[in-house]
């Protein structure tokens, strides 16, 4: 009879450790949310879905602004400077400075202006636009005009390099944990 009181103490202990757990406030502690004004002002400016804006930022760099990424990307949105310059002169940005891409601000105009020319380029279809962040767009359409991958959800495995099957899985994954967490707090 010992045994079975202790087996229902613990269970009562877990159950409410997860109950406690599954509180709003753990969950934004876990996916916390740095830069608000500035990725909600890029979003409203770019029209790009703020949680994707988080999602990218968590994935490339953990709201870090002075990562820099073994190929080079830099900042929180991880931006190549090639592709930075292209953006700068493309959206008609004046950068302050040469550092530009480890200011939080511009980084994440910079990125936001980034997503939209995607969001554009691939007919809003997120998956794509996701992998193409990652990839590059010419590989992505490459894949798709070469059929080695469908561009759909359901095929994310045939994405030819595992880096970007593994990165869009990631971005999508924290596209939802931010939405669930923040979908009365964001917009």
């Amino acid at each position: 009879m010992k045994l079975g009181r202790r087996a229902a103490l613990i269970l009562l202990i877990l159950a409410s450790v997860f109950l406690l757990l599954n509180t709003s406030l753990v969950w934004k502690w876990m996916y916390p949310i740095k830069y608000q004004k500035e990725i909600l002002s890029a979003s409203q400016t770019y029209q790009v879905d703020p949680y994707l804006i988080l999602a990218v930022i968590r994935s490339e760099s953990g709201f870090e602004t002075d990562r820099v990424s073994k190929k080079g990307a830099v900042g929180l949105m991880q931006i190549m400077p090639d592709t930075a310059a292209w953006i700068v002169k493309q959206a008609g940005f004046q950068p302050t400075s040469d550092q530009y891409l480890y200011d939080p601000v511009m980084n994440i105009r910079i990125g936001t202006w980034y997503l939209n020319f995607l969001m554009d380029r691939y007919k809003g279809d997120l998956v794509k636009v996701i992998a193409a962040y990652n990839a590059g767009p010419g590989k992505v359409s490459g894949w798709l005009e070469g059929e080695q991958w469908s561009g759909r959800l359901e095929h994310i495995e045939d994405i030819p390099f595992g880096e970007t099957r593994q990165y869009v899985q990631r971005v999508l994954y924290y596209h939802d944990r931010y939405k669930n967490i923040y979908s009365t707090d964001l917009r």
